[in-house]
């Protein structure tokens, strides 16, 4: 699959199905040197997908195929999750809806404080955890390619650092001291299980343009 080049009129051009606006940064940051053009599926349409994958790659791929769909573009879609591992993995592929409030509104510290009030019913202070990421692609003329990297690290209290989004105040990776909001995005964009992803993805499905 090396090789793949997505060129429309001299451009490259992908559309992301995603309304997260951090991520949208972070993606649009990792495909610099890919990718000249990258809208959000919300220029195209107001549609919401729903997300009914036993996994990661199960929805990154309903995701990229709908935005497909949606757009005529050539699409791509992350599933990411923060998985802890006191509590079982979670909240895993519910990480997004972990931070849904009774408002139906997503607020991650809200999320961040269901996972510390978790770990104090079971009298934990100290977790492993893992931040996980699938990407998928599904270019113009049908083909698909789906990738998954993760990045191991430890849960920690309070959140720190402004920087990033999501569960980044909370997750320090196994190589680092300071979390993940407290990285400058190019150091983070180093060693982040989406940075990971996107070099995968990359080798597979691009070809460097001059």
């Amino acid at each position: 699959m090396k090789g793949w080049f997505f060129a429309t009129g001299g451009e490259s051009r992908i559309v992301l199905a995603t309304t997260n606006k951090g991520k949208l940064k972070e993606i649009a940051l990792l495909l610099r040197e890919h990718i000249s053009d990258l809208r959000p599926l919300s220029e195209f349409s107001n549609a919401e997908i729903d997300e009914v994958g036993a996994s990661y790659r199960e929805n990154a791929l309903i995701k990229a195929r709908a935005a497909f769909k949606l757009s005529g573009w050539a699409s791509l879609a992350d599933d990411s999750g923060f998985e802890v591992a006191a509590l079982g993995g979670q909240p895993g592929l519910n990480s997004a809806r972990w931070a849904e409030k009774e408002d139906g509104k997503r607020d991650f510290s809200y999320a961040i404080a269901r996972i510390e009030k978790k770990l104090e019913e079971k009298a934990v202070s100290e977790s492993e955890a893992k931040f996980v990421c699938a990407l998928a692609l599904v270019r113009c003329d049908g083909e698909e390619c789906v990738v998954q990297a993760e990045v191991a690290g430890s849960v920690v209290f309070p959140p720190r650092g402004d920087n990033g989004f999501g569960y980044d105040p909370i997750f320090v990776a196994s190589s680092e001291k300071i979390t993940f909001a407290e990285m400058p995005a190019r150091a983070k964009e180093l060693i982040s299980h989406r940075a990971k992803a996107f070099k995968m993805l990359c080798s597979k499905c691009f070809t460097p343009q001059a």
